[in-house]
């Protein structure tokens, strides 16, 4: 199985007041097999840009706490034409550009998308590509 997390998943491993077991726990599993994760490209983008506006040394943090992560063998895909097709068919059921690429990604190399964005899960909850971490880890964990 391949995980594709979502910079919600990643933000709580930084902010003490959003921490949670289950991010911690897919922490835990992302440092020791790290090839069994993959982010759409612009994962680094969202993570970078909520540090920035609520840690208080947000660079840093992600420096010295993402960029390992980014480097571990962690699958970072990259917007490609097949991608952004997937995605567009998300936005139209209602999902956010962003979260539509997560969604698609996650379609495109038959894994699932880790998250703790309810409502996104919700809207493709029925194609069973999405696993809402807010209420349990996956079964397969």
């Amino acid at each position: 199985m391949i995980w594709v997390l979502d910079a919600s998943v990643a933000v709580r491993w930084f902010l003490k007041d959003e921490s949670h077991p289950n991010a911690d726990a897919v922490l835990g599993r992302l440092i020791d097999h790290p090839e069994f994760f993959a982010v759409p490209e612009l994962f680094c983008f969202e993570v970078y840009a909520v540090l920035c506006r609520i840690h208080p040394s947000g660079q840093d943090a992600f420096v010295k706490g993402m960029m390992p992560i980014l480097h571990s063998g962690i699958l970072r895909q990259p917007m490609t034409e097949s991608l952004a097709t997937r995605a567009s068919r998300f936005v139209q059921k209602g999902l956010t550009g962003y979260d539509a690429c997560y969604a698609a990604l996650a379609k495109e190399i038959r894994g699932t998308w880790l998250t703790f964005d309810q409502r996104a899960h919700d809207i493709v909850a029925r194609q069973r590509i999405s696993h809402d971490l807010t209420k349990a880890l996956p079964r397969a964990w």
